[in-house]
């Protein structure tokens, strides 16, 4: 058996120069898979004549706690280590693999399961509670998983740089790449080239070949300063590398107390009892005929759902979406609330609020929803819901 402990959770970038890292702080990763296969009959027959198979559907969920750290979402936007903001629209094109190391409770290394190009098609916040620990969680859609084991049970990476000229060589040693069995004579799951910051999936048989002995060759005329990447199964890890290297430098996880909320920018929300964030991505990720493949990525629309609740004390809450903060205004009238309004939220490492880890902020929201709450023997409370689409997430204070 595979205890989760023994799970290693790891995430790769595909279209950018960016090194596969471990996935920290996950509470719960999970899959769910439709083979989507509809059964053929014809009129004069009993019984099925075959089975239609499309595309998968694959959906992966990862629960994470919130840490303060920018890494996971850097990979995911398939931004550069030294990108400070991330803009929601960053996820329209990128995409990502995730694979996870799997070893049984003998120490025995069992295999990999492998789900490629995964892009994201949602996101969430949470905070339960006044004493929860805040939680991120992820939804991305894809069309395939493999389950790597016996001599193609490792998922490996290699990077490398090469020279400028014509069908430029890349060697693959350490280990060597293992055959596909179902695909004769195929050896990498994929090949991209970075140049000039940006990174394509080059062509199988057209833009790069493999001659099966450890020796890639990237066709065509190569510049100085590119940078290919190549992802194989094979019977043992790279040598000299660790499959997950563990996070003791970040803080375990963030608790609700070292946070502060603000509507429009300088009024701090009180009174929280919950916070749920819950943002949404219209997709439109592209097929062709001809192709089993998605071949281009996007998203139509965005949709940010913020949820506030509160124990009733004041109005001031109310007052902020009425464009009256901090007047006592006399009526508020549902009918006159704002819109366009920015809610942020920052994240610190402890309950000193001394050191700022991550921020989030929601632009251009609108209130859609208020709950009021009356039950008995108890306390009033209310909740309101605002929605938008535009976002973004920073470890710059100074940008909120």
């Amino acid at each position: 058996m595979i205890h989760t402990s023994n799970y290693k959770p790891k995430v790769i970038p595909i279209f950018a120069d960016l090194d596969p890292v471990e996935i920290d702080r996950v509470q719960e990763l999970t899959a769910a898979i439709s083979l989507n296969r509809d059964k053929i009959e014809e009129v004069g027959r009993v019984g099925i004549l075959d089975w239609r198979k499309m595309a998968p559907g694959v959906g992966v969920t990862l629960r994470q706690l919130e840490y303060g750290s920018m890494d996971f979402w850097r990979k995911l936007a398939n931004s550069s280590n030294a990108v400070n903001t991330i803009e929601f629209t960053d996820f329209k094109s990128s995409a990502v693999d995730i694979a996870g190391y799997k070893t049984d409770d003998d120490g025995t290394f069992l295999g990999t399961v492998y789900y490629p190009m995964l892009r994201l098609a949602g996101l969430g916040l949470a905070i339960g509670d006044p004493d929860a620990l805040i939680e991120r969680s992820f939804t991305l859609n894809g069309e395939d998983e493999k389950m790597l084991q016996g001599t193609n049970k490792f998922l490996c990476f290699k990077r490398s740089s090469i020279s400028a000229g014509a069908n430029q060589t890349v060697s693959l040693s350490a280990p060597t790449p293992v055959a596909d069995p179902d695909n004769s004579g195929k050896y990498l799951f994929r090949v991209t080239r970075s140049r000039a910051g940006a990174t394509t999936e080059l062509t199988h048989g057209t833009q790069w070949s493999y001659d099966g002995a450890g020796n890639l060759t990237i066709n065509g005329t190569s510049n100085s300063g590119d940078l290919i990447r190549v992802w194989y199964s094979a019977g043992s890890y790279m040598s000299n590398e660790t499959v997950f290297l563990k996070n003791d430098v970040d803080v375990a996880g963030i608790q609700a107390d070292c946070v502060s909320i603000f509507l429009e920018t300088t009024n701090q929300v009180y009174r929280l009892q919950t916070v749920g964030i819950d943002s949404t991505f219209d997709r439109l990720d592209v097929r062709e005929i001809g192709n089993k493949h998605v071949v281009a990525r996007g998203i139509r629309d965005i949709t940010n759902r913020v949820t506030l609740g509160r124990i009733l004390e004041d109005y001031d809450v109310e007052e902020v979406l009425r464009g009256k903060a901090g007047t006592d205004y006399p009526i508020i009238d549902i009918r006159e609330l704002s819109d366009e309004l920015s809610l942020t939220i920052k994240i610190y490492e402890d309950n000193t609020k001394t050191n700022f880890k991550i921020g989030y902020k929601f632009r251009d929201l609108a209130p859609v929803g208020i709950d009021d709450g009356t039950p008995v023997n108890d306390y009033v409370s209310k909740g309101v819901t605002l929605e938008g689409e535009s976002a973004f997430i920073t470890n710059q204070s100074s940008l909120l």
